[in-house]
């Protein structure tokens, strides 16, 4: 029975959770994508998956094994469009998350071009503003915005990201201006909730050194643009990105305060999972995010973008 065959079984196997889903998209029976398992297992010596009537899981061996397999088919199917096509050429699936604001703005309206750069390539974009376990949940690649916490993650910077006190001028009218950071204990502060991101607190540069604040309020949420929307509503202050708030700023719709003690900035990152090969795809995906980012007049051309 033929080597290949036998390992392409096993990946579309284990990565579509059954064997009739995997027999399917071949088209063949089950029983035939059974046998080839069983073949790879016996000439291998060790147990890849474990099946039951009810559930299929990898083994220990199964999971090492997998992500060989994968990237060994990758790197084949290269080695194949280099020869009949003139060149290497990306494909596959790729599987992408984000922060809800950012990525819809920033990360969404590129995805269509990426594709149309390279049409064997296919994506899924998840925006959502947990943290997402992109090696659990099977991410080829998340974009995050802020610090990082300590991570086996290999992180690429895409570029800068600096954040500003911001409030509606009706807000400063009815509660005042804030002087000093430490003043921000006695205001409505519209903060994210603590399963989303922030979670070291506000960042700002006192006496020289970057101090944490965690302000709070009757208010939190754990979406960024639900909280920008309360601040152009005059119904206490944010901590926001200038992607985000950069229009409203220009229009007089949003004032800067505490501008003396704004903190450096920190970055927006591609976190990828430790792997010592990447598929073409990711490593085409963060090249064509640099290349975006790294432009002199992006961020103020986005920066008038509207979003849902």
């Amino acid at each position: 029975m033929d080597r290949l065959k036998q390992i392409e079984s096993f990946v579309s196997t284990a990565t579509k959770g059954s064997l009739t889903a995997a027999a399917l998209a071949e088209g063949v029976a089950p029983a035939v994508m059974g046998r080839r398992i069983d073949a790879l297992e016996a000439r291998l010596g060790v147990k890849l998956l474990l099946r039951t009537t009810r559930r299929l899981s990898l083994t220990h061996e199964g999971s090492a094994f997998l992500e060989d397999c994968q990237r060994l088919l990758v790197e084949f199917a290269s080695a194949e469009a280099s020869v009949s096509a003139g060149g290497i050429k990306a494909s596959g699936h790729l599987r992408i998350t984000a922060p809800a604001g950012f990525g819809r703005r920033h990360v969404a309206p590129l995805v269509p071009g990426f594709l149309a750069r390279h049409p064997e390539v296919s994506a899924s974009l998840n925006l959502s503003d947990r943290v997402v376990d992109i090696v659990n949940e099977g991410f080829d690649c998340a974009v995050r915005v802020g610090d990082l916490s300590d991570s086996s993650l290999i992180s690429s910077r895409l570029a800068d990201n600096r954040r500003l006190c911001v409030a509606a001028p009706a807000y400063l009218k009815r509660a005042g201006t804030p002087r000093h950071p430490s003043e921000l204990m006695r205001h409505e502060c519209l903060t994210l909730s603590s399963d989303a991101s922030q979670t070291r607190g506000w960042a700002f540069r006192v006496d020289g050194q970057v101090q944490h604040l965690r302000p709070s309020g009757r208010l939190d949420c754990s979406d960024g643009q639900v909280l920008h929307d309360w601040c152009r509503q005059g119904l206490g202050l944010a901590w926001r990105s200038t992607w985000e708030v950069a229009a409203a700023l220009r229009s007089g719709e949003l004032v800067s305060v505490l501008d003396d003690f704004a903190a450096p900035p920190n970055g927006i990152f591609a976190m990828l999972p430790q792997r010592k090969h990447l598929p073409l795809r990711v490593r085409l995906w963060i090249d064509f995010l640099k290349e975006h980012y790294g432009s002199a007049d992006y961020w103020t051309r986005a920066s008038t973008w509207e979003t849902p």
